[in-house]
Protein backbone atom coordinates (compact mmCIF):
# COMPACT_ATOMS: atom_id res chain seq x y z
CA UNK A 1 0.00 0.00 0.00
CA UNK A 2 1.40 3.40 -0.90
CA UNK A 3 1.13 6.09 1.35
CA UNK A 4 0.11 9.55 -0.02
CA UNK A 5 3.44 12.68 0.00
CA UNK A 6 2.85 14.78 2.82
CA UNK A 7 2.35 17.94 1.57
CA UNK A 8 5.46 19.76 3.55
CA UNK A 9 7.35 17.19 0.95
CA UNK A 10 5.43 18.67 -2.20
CA UNK A 11 6.79 22.62 -1.52
CA UNK A 12 6.07 25.09 -4.53
CA UNK A 13 8.48 25.89 -6.79
CA UNK A 14 9.07 29.30 -8.00
CA UNK A 15 9.53 29.81 -11.73
CA UNK A 16 10.40 32.67 -14.19
CA UNK A 17 8.98 32.06 -17.88
CA UNK A 18 10.07 34.51 -20.13
CA UNK A 19 7.99 34.81 -23.68
CA UNK A 20 8.12 36.71 -27.04
CA UNK A 21 5.48 39.13 -27.11
CA UNK A 22 3.36 41.16 -24.61
CA UNK A 23 0.64 39.86 -22.50
CA UNK A 24 -1.97 42.04 -21.17
CA UNK A 25 -2.82 41.81 -17.10
CA UNK A 26 -6.47 40.10 -18.16
CA UNK A 27 -4.40 36.93 -18.79
CA UNK A 28 -3.06 36.58 -15.59
CA UNK A 29 -5.88 34.85 -14.24
CA UNK A 30 -5.27 31.95 -17.44
CA UNK A 31 -1.99 31.00 -16.54
CA UNK A 32 -2.56 30.28 -13.08
CA UNK A 33 -2.17 33.56 -11.34
CA UNK A 34 1.65 34.48 -12.36
CA UNK A 35 2.48 37.44 -12.44
CA UNK A 36 2.47 38.92 -15.73
CA UNK A 37 5.69 41.88 -16.03
CA UNK A 38 6.04 43.11 -19.62
CA UNK A 39 9.90 44.06 -20.64
CA UNK A 40 11.56 45.47 -23.54
CA UNK A 41 12.46 44.05 -26.69
CA UNK A 42 8.89 42.92 -26.75
CA UNK A 43 8.79 40.11 -24.19
CA UNK A 44 7.04 39.47 -21.27
CA UNK A 45 8.09 37.00 -18.16
CA UNK A 46 5.63 35.09 -16.16
CA UNK A 47 6.81 34.49 -12.57
CA UNK A 48 5.26 33.23 -9.50
CA UNK A 49 4.95 29.58 -7.54
CA UNK A 50 3.86 26.16 -9.25
CA UNK A 51 2.74 23.66 -7.23
CA UNK A 52 4.22 20.86 -9.21
CA UNK A 53 5.69 19.70 -12.57
CA UNK A 54 1.80 19.28 -14.03
CA UNK A 55 0.93 23.11 -13.21
CA UNK A 56 4.02 24.11 -15.02
CA UNK A 57 3.51 21.78 -17.87
CA UNK A 58 0.24 23.05 -18.17
CA UNK A 59 1.49 26.73 -18.30
CA UNK A 60 3.66 25.84 -21.00
CA UNK A 61 0.89 24.32 -23.11
CA UNK A 62 -1.10 27.35 -22.41
CA UNK A 63 1.79 29.39 -24.09
CA UNK A 64 1.93 26.95 -27.20
CA UNK A 65 -1.40 27.37 -27.65
CA UNK A 66 -1.34 31.14 -27.77
CA UNK A 67 1.20 31.08 -30.17
CA UNK A 68 3.94 32.89 -27.77
CA UNK A 69 7.50 31.51 -28.55
CA UNK A 70 9.15 30.76 -25.45
CA UNK A 71 12.78 32.19 -24.62
CA UNK A 72 13.57 30.62 -21.41
CA UNK A 73 11.65 28.81 -18.19
CA UNK A 74 14.03 29.02 -15.40
CA UNK A 75 13.68 27.72 -11.67
CA UNK A 76 13.91 30.36 -8.94
CA UNK A 77 15.25 29.48 -5.32
CA UNK A 78 13.25 30.69 -2.91
CA UNK A 79 15.28 30.48 0.27
CA UNK A 80 19.18 30.15 1.44
CA UNK A 81 18.79 26.32 2.05
CA UNK A 82 17.81 26.00 -1.88
CA UNK A 83 20.48 28.62 -2.86
CA UNK A 84 22.96 26.65 -1.22
CA UNK A 85 21.65 23.02 -2.51
CA UNK A 86 21.72 24.88 -5.66
CA UNK A 87 25.53 26.19 -5.23
CA UNK A 88 26.29 22.61 -5.07
CA UNK A 89 24.86 21.15 -7.75
CA UNK A 90 27.03 20.41 -11.00
CA UNK A 91 27.06 23.33 -14.15
CA UNK A 92 24.63 21.20 -15.96
CA UNK A 93 21.70 21.24 -13.49
CA UNK A 94 22.15 24.91 -13.04
CA UNK A 95 22.15 25.40 -16.62
CA UNK A 96 19.24 27.44 -18.02
CA UNK A 97 17.06 25.72 -20.74
CA UNK A 98 15.41 27.86 -23.45
CA UNK A 99 14.40 27.22 -27.04
CA UNK A 100 16.71 27.91 -29.91
CA UNK A 101 14.77 30.26 -31.79
CA UNK A 102 15.79 28.80 -35.11
CA UNK A 103 14.74 25.57 -34.24
CA UNK A 104 11.58 26.03 -31.17
CA UNK A 105 11.77 22.25 -30.82
CA UNK A 106 15.40 22.05 -29.62
CA UNK A 107 16.37 22.95 -26.58
CA UNK A 108 19.45 24.79 -25.74
CA UNK A 109 21.61 25.76 -22.75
Amino acid sequence: MRKKKDDSMMAQQWYQIRVKGHLGQQWQGWFDGLTITNVEQGEAILAGPLPDQAALHGVLTKIRDLGLPLLEVHRVATDSSEKGQEAGAGAEDDATTRSDETNPGRAVR
